[in-house]
């Protein structure tokens, strides 16, 4: 073959494009009811705004961007994640100046390069959220809520909620102590990237997915042992909040995020149904990031969660129905071609998905056709029909059928299809 699509991307075909129009058609409905409302991002920023706030020696900063210089020589990056970008938009806009909280949810493209794998691909979809101005341990737990909420109304099943701490900027460097002296005999076993990790950030050591670096890190200092005594507070009525709110969690000492602005509260929702790469969403508290984009001290909170991987788990629960046409017309002769045309435009008129033969092939292979295309029901419609003016139909899935007035057509839909849209 000639062409093809670059390795790492992916086409989203029919009728799997369904099964994302009602992800994020759920997400708008949830979310909004929360109080969130769509933002809209440019795939392209100024590099230094993911260096800045996801760190420059994170794996994503370090090998998985794609950034390249512009005509102007400035450079430019695809956005690996959505945070940074609605942060900037944030302090850009001045949106600090509206009545808090602000909070928003988008969706769109990512990219990452990336090892492609199940439910990974390089250029991938995220729906995310981010809310910003209050630092209150409740609202935290809200935000758990309505991710629950969200995902059990999307049909997913068999959800873990994890959730950690990793204090603040008062209560983290004694952890990092007690972490590079706990790791300093083991530094040359680590993998190569854990050991650049040890240097410059030793808690995404805790965050390694290399089988030896799980091992080596049994028995590490937990993070939740050297919270200050607000963070501490802090964590506890978040987990307090959750069992008010009837969540089920683990506390999991070893999760802290791959990506440098969080703080406090971290959070992964994972689902057995996806194997080993089992994460469906994942967030957290980042209460310095507007500030370090030159805005003023603003606490905010945020997850993403990765559509292919949410579509997929639809895919094998059977969630989701997928559409097919309410009603094939077959035809019999040029009369009858013409005749149809009017038909469906009264029932697509009516909200009903109407497929018309149209290529003049037998009646034999029009019904096989409807059935491939699991249609509902089937008109026969011939200059035979035309000529005594009624018409004949199947119902295709329970094999009824039947003969009706052309002229009562208006009847036969409402009594089948009771949802069609009435005529003004």
């Amino acid at each position: 073959m000639k062409y093809s699509a670059l390795k790492g991307v992916h086409d989203i075909l029919p009728p799997d494009v369904y099964l994302w129009q009602k992800v994020e058609s759920l997400a708008q409905g949830v979310f909004s009811v929360y109080g969130f409302q769509e933002i809209r991002l440019p795939i392209i920023e100024s590099t230094d705004i993911f260096t800045r706030s996801i760190g420059e020696t994170t794996d994503i900063v370090e090998k998985e961007m794609y950034t390249f210089p512009d005509r102007a020589g400035r450079s430019i990056t695809l956005r690996p994640e959505g945070t940074a970008s609605v942060v900037r938009a944030y302090v850009e806009n001045h949106l600090h100046n509206l009545p808090s909280p602000q909070k928003f949810f988008y969706a769109g493209p990512m990219f990452r390069y990336e090892r492609p794998q199940k439910g990974r691909f390089r250029q991938f979809y995220q729906i995310g959220i981010e809310a910003f101005g209050l630092e209150s341990p409740e609202f935290d737990a809200e935000i758990l809520s309505m991710l629950k909420v969200f995902l059990e109304r999307a049909g997913v099943k068999g959800l873990n909620f994890e959730i950690n701490s990793i204090g603040c900027e008062d209560c983290r460097p004694a952890f990092r102590k007690a972490l590079t002296g706990f790791f300093s005999d083991k530094l040359n076993d680590l993998c190569p990237d854990c050991q650049v990790r040890y240097e410059h950030n030793p808690l995404r050591i805790l965050d390694c997915k290399v089988e030896r670096c799980i091992e080596l890190r049994k028995g590490a200092p937990r993070v939740t042992d050297f919270l200050c005594d607000e963070c501490r507070s802090h964590f506890e009525s978040v987990l307090s909040s959750l069992r008010i709110l009837d969540i089920p969690y683990e506390v999991n000492p070893t999760l802290v995020r791959g990506l440098d602005y969080y703080t406090r509260t971290t959070f992964e929702v994972t689902s057995e149904q996806l194997g080993s790469q089992k994460a469906v969403a994942a967030g957290g508290r980042y209460d310095r990031l507007v500030e370090e984009f030159g805005g003023p001290e603003t606490p905010a909170i945020g997850f993403a969660m990765g559509m292919e991987r949410l579509t997929t788990l639809l895919k094998e629960s059977g969630g989701i129905l997928i559409p097919s046409p309410d009603i094939f017309i077959a035809t019999l002769g040029k009369r009858a071609v013409s005749e149809a045309s009017v038909i469906a435009g009264e029932l697509r008129a009516k909200g009903l998905w109407t497929e018309v033969g149209y290529d003049g092939s037998s009646l034999k292979s029009q019904l096989r056709k409807a059935d491939r295309l699991a249609s509902s029901y089937a008109f026969i419609i011939g200059d035979n029909e035309i000529s005594t003016g009624k018409f004949k139909w199947k119902n295709l899935k329970d094999s009824s059928q039947g003969e009706t007035d052309i002229s009562g057509l208006g009847d036969f839909i409402s009594s089948r299809f009771p949802d069609a849209v009435k005529p003004r």
